[in-house]
């Protein structure tokens, strides 16, 4: 598993980590640090309606290298999109991305 995804899953066993778009759209509205976090094969509409979203309340994203499918195997679900809201965390997993 890269480091990235062992980040990711940190966060979902801190309880800091929110998975799935309709979710992270919800999320990226409230107050307080959150970031997201897209998967390296999230679709191109996928890609762009999150970072306008994000954009719009001010929010950072960042795609990863991993795939959904390697998500998948890392946390029980498959998804491409991922919310994080904790800046410790975040930054973390913002080293490992920069790394790779």
């Amino acid at each position: 598993m890269n480091k990235t995804l062992t980040s990711i899953c940190l966060c979902r066993r801190a309880g800091k980590l929110v998975i799935g778009f309709d979710a992270v759209c919800k999320e990226l509205s409230k107050k307080g640090f959150c970031a997201v976090v897209l998967a390296a094969d999230v679709s191109e509409k996928t890609e762009k309606e999150i970072r306008f979203s994000a954009d719009k309340f001010g929010r950072k994203v960042l795609k990863a290298d991993f795939t959904m499918d390697e998500a998948h195997k890392a946390l029980g679900k498959r998804a491409g999109v991922f919310l994080i809201n904790d800046e410790g965390l975040f930054g973390a997993a913002a080293k490992h991305i920069s790394e790779e």
